[in-house]
């Protein structure tokens, strides 16, 4: 909380003029394309981080795929995570979110501007639903990011058991997997401090289909949770 009030006191002539735009974007979807609205919260991002003492340290770019119509699959340690990814990913990309989240305010308008999927996890008629139509977005040239884990694991920069499931739309696609290990980014939404932190954001190589197509969806959960675990533990500083 006091991170969000910091980013807000330092961002006072913005933050009016932003929310205010905001709004209207996440009313107005089709008014404006992908790349507008992802160029617009991406830019919103950015200040919000400044303002915030938040300093993201991207690695890997060069693994991001050629071609649009690649999965994002991060670990997931709070409610900053997306907005880290944003600002490390020049490409637009939109997100698989639990419904709970897609009711906080800011984060609420910022799925709408991105289209993102909202998922009941309780009611799985809906979840293969979502899964279907992400697949199909991803066929036609959409990007999207799924957390793996399902939850937050609230256990700082320890990782929790990636779902098979979850990597069932891209199996279904027949696209790039593109594993992102996060590191530090459950401090500036979680950790009630303004000190300044780094988020480390690592993209790593991607698995192609030919690389995951004999595999089960538990085997891709299982060799993408190891990637992302060892990057976290080469990276993370005691």
């Amino acid at each position: 909380m006091k991170r969000i009030l910091l980013m807000v006191f330092r961002n006072l002539w913005f933050v009016p003029w932003a929310w205010c735009k905001l709004c209207y974007r996440a009313s107005h979807t089709d008014k404006y394309t992908e790349e507008e609205q992802y160029s617009f919260i991406r830019w919103v991002d950015l200040h919000a981080n400044k303002g915030g003492n938040v300093t993201i340290d991207v690695h890997g770019s060069a693994n991001l795929p050629s071609e649009d119509g690649f999965m994002f699959f991060p670990n997931h340690q709070g409610l900053y995570d997306v907005l880290a990814i944003i600002e490390a990913c020049p490409r637009p990309f939109s997100v698989v979110a639990k419904k709970e989240v897609g009711n906080i305010p800011f984060l609420k308008q910022v799925f709408s501007c991105l289209k993102a999927f909202l998922l009941d996890r309780e009611d799985v008629r809906q979840a293969m639903k979502v899964i279907i139509d992400v697949s199909k977005e991803v066929e036609k040239g959409r990007n999207y990011l799924i957390f793996p884990e399902g939850t937050r694991s609230k256990n700082g920069n320890k990782i929790g058991t990636f779902k098979g499931g979850s990597f069932k739309a891209a199996t279904k696609a027949k696209c790039p997997i593109v594993p992102v290990a996060l590191i530090n980014s459950f401090v500036p939404f979680d950790r009630n401090t303004i000190r300044p932190v780094t988020v480390q954001v690592h993209f790593l190589k991607p698995l192609e289909y030919e690389d995951y197509k004999e595999l089960k969806t538990t085997e891709i959960a299982a060799l993408v949770e190891k990637q992302i675990r060892e990057t976290i533990d080469a990276n993370v500083e005691e």
